[in-house]
């Protein structure tokens, strides 16, 4: 049955990439008389296409996986193979029979028909899944919270196509009933229940600890087939839930590392560098206006410099207006703001309750050294002190600070003059860190862009 299926979807695969073809040469040529094709090309993507989208995982069973995940290895798949079809044809000498406007019509179409016609599939299974039908029976191994959690997520998300139908506590005493899951503290029992009812998989939702355990459920099950899988129980170690990674070909738990993946730190690069000079060129009659009101203010430079850590605790130097009258402060000590402070000038004032003396750190995004949007840097001389204070701290450094974060949109700025008020915004950096996502940082920027400027305790 599934190989009937994989050669359906394979079929249907090389239908849309033809008939996005043809589509992209009526549109391209207008007139169908006029409308020609390079069948060469179309063949080779075919060819390309089914050789490469095995190797992106495009026919394997995507139950219970990310959605976005898939439309995203399909773009790529897709991608892949018309850049490896247009190296073959220049290969060949044949470019210059190749329309561009025809080539990029063809693949955006079958871009998106390849996308829809997943998603059409990924949602009738989804809906068929939440009315019982088409779902993989799992027994779950463990005790306590964590296992108690992997269940319950399983119920919440029928549509993922998996039913939690067993489970078996290995310290009965240290956990608590599931409804509606049968559970044994009996391990025969547990394995009769599993052969007589044909339950496809059996999670593992232990802890490290437990290998005896582990080992006893693999030999039992060595000549069963039965999918076993490992959810294991870090939540008492990890500090941030970054999945695996692979290290050298073996893969390798992240319990303490950077949140953000590779792909997800180049994406929030690129959006960076151009929200940037985007803001720099639009606000460039602006920063000219306070340049001049500055240093009309009072004796000094227009730019306040401090030195900062950056991501890896990296130091760099960063940029504000200056909002102060120049001053000396004792070595070690950075004294910060306090509401009517007298070092403050009248243009400051104005510059700090609206915020408006951080837009030179646009200039520290275009050289790398911030972000738009992540936990805002401090002082080095603070990072010492709440470094021994407060739990977590040093981690806000595992990705580039920000000019805005989702601390100071939920009112968390000025001065911090009491220690809980270091530890609120240090636990909602961590938030941030452990549920980034590309839509965050853009609901942050527009909460910055609508309230974000003026705030009571910007002083």
């Amino acid at each position: 049955m599934r190989g009937i299926q994989g050669l359906m979807a394979r079929l249907v695969d090389v239908f849309f990439i033809v008939a996005g073809a043809v589509l992209a040469s009526h549109i391209r040529f207008e007139d169908t008389v006029q409308s020609r094709l390079d069948g060469a090309f179309i063949t080779f993507s075919v060819a390309f296409a089914l050789v490469s989208f095995p190797a992106f995982g495009l026919y394997e069973s995507w139950r219970g996986r990310s959605m976005l995940r898939l439309i995203g290895r399909v773009s790529l798949a897709w991608i892949v193979v018309q850049a490896c079809g247009l190296v073959l044809m220049f290969s060949l000498h044949r470019t210059d029979f190749i329309s561009r406007l025809w080539f990029a019509y063809w693949t955006a179409i079958t871009d998106g028909a390849l996308v829809v016609s997943r998603l059409s599939t990924y949602g009738v299974l989804r809906t068929v899944r939440r009315a019982g039908i088409n779902l993989r029976d799992v027994a779950v191994v463990g005790y306590g919270a964590h296992c108690q959690h992997v269940v319950s997520k399983m119920e919440a998300s029928p549509a993922s196509g998996f039913r939690a139908s067993a489970m078996f506590d290995v310290r009965p005493l240290a956990s608590g009933a599931s409804a509606g899951v049968p559970v044994f503290d009996d391990f025969d029992q547990f394995l009769g229940h599993v052969r007589r009812n044909s339950v496809q998989e059996i999670w593992l939702a232990l802890p490290f600890s437990e290998e005896l355990t582990i080992m006893r459920i693999l030999r039992e099950f060595r000549d069963d087939l039965v999918n076993i899988r490992l959810v294991p129980d870090v939540s008492s170690v990890a500090l941030f839930e970054s999945g695996v990674t692979d290290l050298i070909g073996v893969p390798a738990i992240n319990l303490v590392a950077s949140p953000l993946s590779q792909h997800a730190l180049v994406t929030k690069e690129i959006f960076d560098r151009a929200f940037a000079a985007a803001a720099l060129i639009a606000l460039t009659p602006v920063l000219f206006a306070i340049a001049i009101a500055v240093k009309l203010s009072s004796h000094g430079p227009v730019f306040f410099t401090q030195r900062r850590k950056g991501a890896d605790g990296r130091v760099f130097k960063i940029y504000k207006f200056r909002t102060m009258r120049v001053h000396v402060e004792d070595a070690g000590v950075v004294k910060q703001a306090t509401r009517n402070d007298s070092r403050i000038t009248r243009v400051g004032a104005f510059l700090r309750r609206t915020s408006l003396d951080e837009l030179p750190q646009f200039f520290n995004v275009l050289l790398g050294d911030m972000s738009v949007v992540g936990p805002r840097p401090h002082a080095i001389e603070h990072d010492e002190l709440y470094q021994k204070l407060v739990i977590g701290y040093i981690h806000r450094y595992r990705i580039k600070p920000g000019i805005t974060g989702w601390a100071q949109v939920n009112g968390l700025r000025g001065e911090t003059d009491q220690l809980e008020k270091m530890q609120e915004r240090v636990e909602h950096d961590l938030h941030y860190l452990r549920n980034w996502s590309f839509s965050l940082d853009m609901r942050i920027v527009a909460a910055t862009i609508v309230k974000g400027f003026i705030h009571k305790n910007a002083y």
